[in-house]
Order: structure tokens, then C-alpha cells, then sequence
């Protein structure tokens, strides 16, 4: 059987009185795609920071590989092997494709590891290897959330948290990084959880998925079911697939 990488119990999370979080209870196996789907501002980005420590939890638990999380500090949390890779391509725009991948290895000190690691994220995202001396700051959209991604790969996480990936970037790199995101699962053995609003994108590229709606989760179940579920695909669809 294989094992939970992430449990969520029970989580209640409150920006000052305001709820974010209201009970919700997810998992996500190892080797999972587990897409979080749902309007802007439904709560699903309040998942991700519930789960690295950005934002206290007020309720119920929060467990990685089977150790609790929730309380813990940010850093430590991501030295337990998780990584996120934020909304809005956060990229560090006057340094090179090069320093900024590398900044996402300054937790590590085995050099030979690090070059192993660069070669393993230059051959997932070829136009960076391209670009390895241009500043971060010239590339597009869609090569600054390849830059990303492949930032947070450097730190060799077990579990890789991906806050709106496809957001602003033109209709082809979106093809390009859901691809990114199937084989970084695959081939790489890296856990997934996907907070997107492109719901069509993250249920084709996902093992199974929950619909977030203020706060709640109200939908779930393997993601192939729900591109054919009549509720997704009003709500979160456009209609008829």
C-alpha cells in the first residue's frame, strides 16, 4: 500500500476573524498529482501556506510522512523535503537563469550533488539551458515559471507545492510546463500538489483533485471522473467538455 506523504485533519485557518480554512481534511499519496481546484479566493492557496508554515493553522493537524508539521517554522519544514513554488514567478530579477537556480541549493553543500542537480533541471527545462547566462529579469512569462520550478527542484524535494503555475503565461508554455509537471512526477518521483484555477488544465494533469469553495472542500475523487462530473464541469468548466 502506498504510504500518505501529506494529511491534512480537521484544519481551520483564520486570517484575523475572517475563516480561510474551515475544516478542511485532504491527503495525498506518494507519487500522487493532487490538484486543489476552485474559484479565486475559495481557500486554496491558504492550503499551501497552511502546509509550510506561512500561515498558523487555529485547528485540527497537518502531517508530512507521518510527523506533524503545523507550529513548525518555515525552515524547518522545508528541510523535511518540501518545496513551494509561489503565485507570480518570484524570480530574483537582476541575477542569471544560472544564480537563481542555484539559490534554490543553498541549503546544500555537496557541490557534485548540486551540478547533478543543475544537469537533472537544465534537461526538464531546455530553453533555461539556453538562457543560462541571461538575467532572470528578460524572460518571459512563461521561462520565469520554468525558472521556478526548476528552482524549487534544485532542493530535491519529496513534495513539490505549485501555487498557480499557469497563471498569465501564454496558451503554448501552459502545454509546456503541464507537461513539465507530469514528468516531474513521473520520472522524477516528486508528489504534487497543484493549486490551479485553469481547472481543465490541472484535472488532465492530475491523479485526483478537490473542488474548494470558501473555505470547504465540497468535491472530490480520481480526476478523470471529475472532468466528466456534471457539478465540476458547471462550476469549474464552462459547461459541456
Amino acid at each position: 500500500m502506498t504510504a500518505r506523504i501529506l494529511e491534512f485533519q480537521d484544519v481551520e485557518l483564520y486570517y484575523d476573524r475572517v475563516y480561510a480554512l474551515r475544516g478542511v481534511t485532504l491527503e495525498l499519496t506518494e507519487g500522487e498529482t493532487v490538484a486543489l481546484i476552485g474559484a479565486n479566493g475559495a481557500g486554496k492557496s491558504s492550503i499551501l501556506r497552511a502546509i509550510t508554515g506561512l500561515s498558523r493553522i487555529k485547528s485540527g493537524s497537518i502531517s508530512f510522512k507521518g510527523e506533524r508539521i503545523d507550529g513548525s517554522d518555515t525552515a524547518s519544514i522545508v528541510s523535511k523535503g518540501i518545496a513551494m513554488v509561489p503565485e507570480g514567478r518570484r524570480v530574483f530579477p537582476y541575477m542569471s537563469v544560472k544564480d537563481n537556480l542555484m539559490m534554490g541549493a543553498f541549503t546544500r553543500t555537496d557541490r557534485e550533488e548540486n551540478r547533478r542537480s543543475l544537469e537533472s533541471v537544465l534537461e526538464r527545462f531546455p530553453r533555461l539551458k539556453e538562457r543560462l547566462r541571461q538575467t532572470a529579469g528578460t524572460l518571459s512569462g512563461g521561462e520565469q515559471q520554468m525558472l521556478v520550478i526548476g528552482r524549487a527542484l534544485m532542493a530535491r524535494p519529496q513534495l513539490l507545492l505549485l501555487d498557480e503555475p499557469s497563471l498569465g503565461i501564454a496558451p503554448k508554455l501552459v502545454q509546456d510546463i503541464a507537461r513539465s509537471i507530469v514528468r516531474i512526477n513521473r520520472e522524477d518521483g516528486v508528489s504534487v500538489l497543484l493549486v490551479e484555477q485553469n481547472s481543465r488544465m490541472a484535472l488532465s494533469i492530475s491523479h485526483r483533485a478537490y473542488a474548494i469553495t470558501t473555505g470547504n472542500v465540497v468535491i472530490s475523487g480520481e480526476s478523470r471522473e471529475l472532468l466528466n462530473d456534471s457539478r465540476i464541469k458547471a462550476a469549474y468548466l464552462g459547461g459541456a467538455v
